[in-house]
């Protein structure tokens, strides 16, 4: 189960759940003679989702999704909400979430508290290249661009709705920030002397591979709150106590 893309784990995880729901509910049916009501189905088969989303160690995340899916299905229905609206909210996700079913990358956003930490692991008063892989709204390349006028800074983001975002604001900031629509996967780091990343702990292992085969000797490689699980870090920054968040700089 585990080797299997997250997206077809919870689909199967679903429809297990469902299924050990109908034959819960039957032998409720069975054993007391009370034909369960549809939010006693729903929710019983919520806790089943969540229950296997657990024993399959899925990504954390993925429980309340498990939890409130088909509760938010049988909602809608009662709510009798029209089908334009499912087609406007599906179009919308696809937007922000273009590739998450195989990147596995959903839109994670930075804070100021990691933008602040990153500044001084970079060069302060020469020129540099630097890239944010998957910048999403472009807010870590805007703060740095003020603070770092010799940098050439740039993002790359595959999903539409963030890329065009991004590019807007950089269009009424008159930003000098390069907004690119390109999979970093088919990017060579060799060209950034600093690369930033924000991703997922799926996407870690590869990204990490990608660093090391392509970055120059030097380069530094910088990842917010996600480890490769193989050399350990040359600067570990925690972001303020209790935060959940820690920059990791690793010197190519």
């Amino acid at each position: 189960m585990t080797h299997l893309p997250v997206s077809l784990q919870s689909f199967l995880v679903q429809c297990a759940a469902t299924l050990l729901a109908i034959l819960l509910n039957g032998l409720l049916v069975i054993l007391f003679s009370y034909p369960p009501g549809p939010w006693l189905f729903v929710l019983t088969q919520a806790a089943i989702a969540c229950g296997l989303s657990f024993f399959w160690r899925q990504p954390a995340w993925w429980i309340p999704l498990h939890a409130g899916f088909l509760p938010g299905v049988l909602l809608a229905l009662q709510l009798d909400v029209s089908s334009w609206a499912y087609l406007a909210a599906f179009l919308l996700l696809m937007l922000f979430y273009w590739s998450s079913f195989r990147t596995r990358v959903p839109l994670y956003l930075s804070d100021r508290k990691a933008w602040q930490a990153l500044a001084p692991l970079l060069p302060q008063s020469r020129p540099f290249s630097f890239i944010d892989l998957g910048s999403g709204l472009g807010d870590v390349l805007f703060y740095l661009e003020p603070r770092f006028p010799q940098g050439h800074l740039c993002g790359t983001e595959i999903a539409p709705a963030p890329w065009l975002i991004s590019r807007a604001r950089a269009w009424l900031k008159r930003s000098r920030v390069a907004f690119m629509r390109r999979d970093y996967t088919s990017l060579d780091l060799a060209e950034f002397e600093v690369v930033f990343a924000f991703l997922s702990p799926a996407a870690m292992p590869a990204l990490w591979q990608q660093a090391q085969a392509q970055m120059r000797s030097g380069g530094l490689f910088v990842s917010l709150s996600f480890l490769p699980d193989t050399r350990q870090p040359d600067h570990v920054v925690p972001l303020a106590e209790g935060e959940r968040h820690t920059l990791y700089a690793w010197r190519m």
